[in-house]
């Protein structure tokens, strides 16, 4: 993160913001940071709510960022996401050229920035994002295993 803009925990909490407006779907949220330190994408999960198996917080960040810099290219931007990105949202993120990524928790059962896979550091590609792990990690695990605890309290024909 640049020194002069927002630190790490501070954009981190505008994505578990982002995350808790996710509803009814898991609670993920992303923050683009255009290179000046500014918000020019965010995003949560709204999978459930769109029928749309790509809307997942990262995309829908990425998309909006890339809205309002006007062209693909997030050269220079930061992509904070409160969980590590899946396979697909980790190929967005290099695909757009982003500089950053920071996630908070880990995702061990789907992770692709070093946990199951780690596509972003892959030498075959042609970008390879700086990635910051672990910023607030308790907070973000602490949403999700509270999202799904209330699931199981429900009973399994609740789970997908």
């Amino acid at each position: 993160m640049d020194t002069e803009g927002p630190t790490a925990d501070e954009v981190m909490r505008l994505a578990l913001k982002e995350a808790r407006r996710a509803a009814t779907d898991v609670p993920v949220g992303a923050i683009v940071l255009g290179p000046t330190g500014q918000v020019i994408g965010a995003g949560h999960n709204e999978r459930e709510r769109t029928g749309d198996p790509t809307a997942h917080a990262e995309i829908i960040a990425i998309r909006q960022a890339a809205a309002h810099q006007g062209e693909w290219r997030l050269t220079g931007c930061t992509l904070v996401v409160t969980l590590e990105p899946c396979t697909m949202c980790a190929g967005a993120a290099v695909l757009a050229r982003l500089d950053r990524i920071v996630f908070g928790a880990f995702d061990p059962k789907a992770g692709a920035v070093g946990s199951l896979w780690d596509v972003v550091r892959d030498r075959r590609l042609n970008h390879r994002p700086e990635v910051i792990a672990g910023v607030l990690a308790d907070e973000c695990a602490a949403l999700l295993t509270e999202f799904f605890a209330g699931r199981r309290d429900r009973g399994p024909s609740d789970f997908r």
